[in-house]
């Protein structure tokens, strides 16, 4: 008996310290049903309709999902490069590996893990819930936290937003990122002459 109350007590104490850990949870309803969910986050193509202008996704554990928000950057700096899928829950649940932006070197080498769940909603609409986790604390693991707190709401938004106004246009964005791409080769090519 005392064993067992003392196992309890154990993983109620395991149980409160890993609710402290610090977890990301943003939720919106989408007007889709869950298949067209379902795709948006699992295809290339879904993905670059609402997240990104371009990606590579393989909805299976082990398989890529690189989220590239600067296709025009060097490899290993165009977003979510050398990502993966952990788990997947057809039409239910993803989850997959992810890192911080590439202006936060320290957290970027490391790895956190999201989590996406999909649930009906009613008629035609779907319930996305998205749990990030894994977070160090301290220096840059407290900014990159702070950034995708709101980086995941406008991730969400945009979902929304496709399937109420169509997909993304992201024109103006590879526009600005072109730009910004050939002022870092142009400064990169100055700094390199005598």
């Amino acid at each position: 008996m005392k064993a067992t109350i003392a196992a309890a007590v154990l993983a109620s104490l395991s149980l409160v310290a890993a609710a402290q850990d610090r977890t990301l949870v943003k939720t919106v309803t989408v007007k889709a049903p869950v298949d067209a969910v379902w795709g948006a986050w699992t295809t290339t193509e879904g993905v670059k309709t609402f997240f990104a202008p371009d990606a590579r996704v393989e909805p299976r554990p082990g398989g890529a999902f690189e989220i590239f928000f600067n296709p025009y950057a060097k490899p290993g700096l165009k977003g979510a490069d050398g990502m993966m899928v952990l788990a997947v829950q057809e039409k239910k649940m993803l989850s997959f590996t992810w890192n911080a932006p590439p202006q936060l070197p320290e957290a970027r080498e490391q790895r956190t893990s999201v989590v996406v769940r999909m649930k009906p909603a009613g008629e035609g609409q779907t319930e996305v819930r998205l749990v990030h986790a894994g977070w160090g604390e301290g220096g840059q693991w407290d900014k990159a936290f702070d950034y995708f707190d709101k980086a995941w709401g406008r991730v969400l938004a945009n979902l929304e937003k496709r399937f109420v106004d169509g997909p993304v246009d992201w024109a103006p964005w590879l526009a600005q990122m072109r730009a910004f791409q050939d002022a870092e080769e142009a400064r990169a090519a100055a700094a390199k002459k005598p």
